[in-house]
């Protein structure tokens, strides 16, 4: 009832004409500056950090929920129209939402994900409100055998769903898991595939990979193919969701802030895991497996919706223990002190009109999403009636303006290319491109965590199975590698059964 009083008390806050003025503010300029490919939310809410410094703190971190939101649903617009994810929570929604939008479907994939972070950022808030000291509580029990065991169910998940094999969704994984070795060795410094160069020395960022192999790969495929086949506009479509679309996403809307959540909270990745395991999930769940690959709207709508809900989740840490689990996390972090406010547990009391105010902007923050954001569907997906050569000639100049305001070296852009060729070539030879972003972004923390254990356990290999929650992950991984051969295995039974009979 506590927690009830003060959120009625944070509307109260967030709810004044002013500070719904810089709510709506931060979901316009989020989604505009999300929209660009390679700005993702982290790099949206610091560009626009100096714009807060006049204001007041409130209406500031109002301002900084809407665009976190904004920023989060314009990355998946790119994601699904052009194949090209703002940020690396996005990338699954290229998955299913970029074959959709090709064949005609962009606005309904485009509905799908605004309804989708709209269930998922409200789910996850009143969990937030709900659970946060409990959440917080667990985060802080959790060691490193936990978080290498969630990473390894990563790793798992991705490579067994994706592509026409495992061999050739474990080739990406490895791939991936490669480029994300070049850099420093985070703890002995030695420097790994730098080649001498000083500028990989800080390794490859996740955005430049993933604009890389994604943009720049599928620009680079659909120029090879242009000469045997025009490049036509892509037809937009009906500019609604049928009821048939509705009756196969309400459930993964549902599912998804379950999975994002948790995830959130913990410092296991941000918003990549849950995203992954959501699309896992809602593909062994879903009547229509045949058409995953090719644009199931389900493939959307889950991941969309634990995206969401995972943002609500990184607050927890952020808010109760200081902890930021995300990069945009740490960027409002760095807000809290610019304004001389430090979070941690005792932030609800010292500053609640401010914590319970920030509450209650991100659902009035969802609401103005979606408010804003299914109209725009349709104008969103007219961008596929440009003909492809414009479009992705367009498409190139702005990866490269995302790849180059990451770091500001042109070493970027070349490092930018030679990514872009690896996608070309993966595409070329079947390779699913998910994997390898995902061993981009959890390899290295993958192997920061391993090796914590290892030096717990003084390097013995029981170290990693330990603790009653990794035991259970690890009898997840076991069942999702064994169950496709017990499928077979039983299929087959009934079968040689009734040849023997005849």
């Amino acid at each position: 009832m506590d927690a009830l009083n003060s959120l009625l008390d944070g509307f109260g806050t967030a709810l004044t004409p002013l500070n719904l003025l810089w709510a709506a503010l931060g979901v316009l300029l989020g989604t505009a500056i999300g929209v660009l490919p390679g700005i993702g939310p982290a790099m949206a809410v610091a560009l626009l950090l100096p714009v807060t410094y006049g204001l007041d703190p409130i209406a500031a971190f109002i301002m900084f929920a809407g665009i976190y939101y904004g920023a989060m649903f314009g990355g998946s617009t790119t994601s699904i129209l052009l194949n090209t994810p703002g940020e690396s929570a996005a990338v699954v929604a290229a998955m299913e939402g970029n074959p959709m939008a090709k064949s005609g479907r962009g606005a309904q994939a485009l509905a799908a994900a605004a309804i989708g972070h709209f269930a998922g950022g409200m789910i996850g808030t009143i969990l937030l409100v709900a659970l946060a000291p409990a959440v917080a509580e667990l985060a802080v029990d959790i060691g490193a055998p936990d978080y290498f065991a969630i990473m390894v169910l990563a790793f798992i998940a991705v490579t067994s769903v994706l592509g026409s094999s495992r061999i050739r969704g474990l080739a990406s994984l490895l791939i991936g898991l490669t480029i994300g070795l070049v850099g420093l060795d985070q703890m002995t410094g030695q420097q790994r595939l730098t080649f001498g160069s000083l500028q990989l020395a800080d390794g490859i960022d996740v955005v430049i990979v993933a604009v890389g192999l994604f943009a720049i790969g599928e620009a680079l495929w659909v120029a090879a193919h242009l000469r045997r086949s025009p490049g036509e506009p892509i037809p937009v479509g009906r500019p609604w969701l049928g009821r048939e679309d509705v009756r196969r996403t309400w459930k993964s809307w549902l599912r998804g802030p379950f999975i994002g959540f948790p995830f959130g909270a913990i410092p296991a990745g941000g918003a990549e895991i849950p995203t992954f395991l959501s699309y896992v999930t809602e593909k062994r769940l879903s009547k229509h497996k045949e058409e995953f690959g090719k644009g199931a709207i389900e493939g959307v709508a889950g991941p969309e919706s634990a995206a969401s809900a995972s943002a609500a989740g990184t607050l927890v840490s952020m808010l109760t223990l200081g902890l930021p689990t995300t990069a945009v996390a740490a960027v409002m972090l760095a807000a809290f002190q610019q304004y001389g406010i430090q979070p941690g547990p005792l932030l609800f009391e010292r500053e609640p009109e401010l914590v319970w105010g920030l509450i209650a902007s991100l659902f009035v923050g969802m609401v103005l999403l979606l408010a804003l954001n299914l109209p725009l569907a349709p104008l969103w997906a007219k961008l596929l009636r440009i003909p492809r050569p414009y479009l992705y000639a367009g498409i190139l100049f702005f990866a490269a303006v995302g790849a180059y305001a990451v770091g500001g070296e042109v070493v970027d852009l070349v490092i930018l290319l030679i990514i872009g060729l690896i996608g070309f070539g993966m595409r070329r030879y079947g390779l699913p491109v998910l994997p390898a972003v995902i061993g981009v972004i959890l390899g290295p923390n993958a192997e920061q965590q391993l090796r914590r254990a290892l030096q717990i356990s003084d390097g013995s290999v029981s170290g990693l199975v330990n603790t009653p929650f990794s035991v259970t992950v690890y009898a997840v991984i076991v069942l999702l590698l064994v169950w496709p051969l017990l499928r077979k295995a039983v299929t087959r039974r009934p079968n040689s059964g009734a040849v023997s009979e005849r």
